[in-house]
């Protein structure tokens, strides 16, 4: 029987926009409360959480705008794809969000969707929003960065 310790994690969903639009301050692993057929479509690899967004309602983390996609064999059983989820966190931690949203300029965001032991995990960042001028620098690093592996590959050919 094969061991569930050594499985990798799959990545199944990752918003990049987020990184780019906002600073990463902290991170969190959660579960999210789902349905059978909504679990089958994500480990086929449709979902997608890019115009999604994490409130805390009632000292709940709910997430909104997060599309999975309705399974092919799910007939009668599949769920609506835009409707609200709960996500699973201890309520330490969901006090703690909750606080720390409430400042000014911080947000929750969905930063990735993976299956992890067999089952479906998010990856949530507390965020504060960039200026302009920090995404000019970002584009600026990454082009940086770009041309300086460019010249690292004609030099060892």
């Amino acid at each position: 029987m094969p061991s569930k310790m050594n499985d990798p994690v799959k990545v199944v969903a990752k918003n990049k926009k987020a990184y780019f639009d906002y600073f990463v301050e902290e991170e969190l692993e959660v579960g999210i409360e789902l349905c059978g057929t909504e679990v089958k479509s994500i480990r086929q690899g449709k979902c997608s959480i890019r115009e999604s967004y994490i409130h805390v309602v009632k000292n709940e983390l709910i997430i909104d705008g997060m599309n999975i996609s309705p399974y092919e064999k799910g007939n009668i059983f599949n769920k609506d794809p835009l409707r609200t989820k709960r996500l699973l966190a201890h309520k330490k931690e969901i006090m703690k969000l909750n606080g720390q949203i409430s400042e000014k300029g911080y947000t929750l965001m969905p930063l990735e969707v993976y299956l992890k032991h067999g089952k479906v995990k998010l990856k949530i960042g507390l965020c504060r929003g960039k200026k302009l001028y920090d995404k000019r620098q970002a584009i600026a690093k990454k082009d940086a960065k770009r041309e300086a592996e460019r010249e690292f590959r004609v030099r060892n050919l």
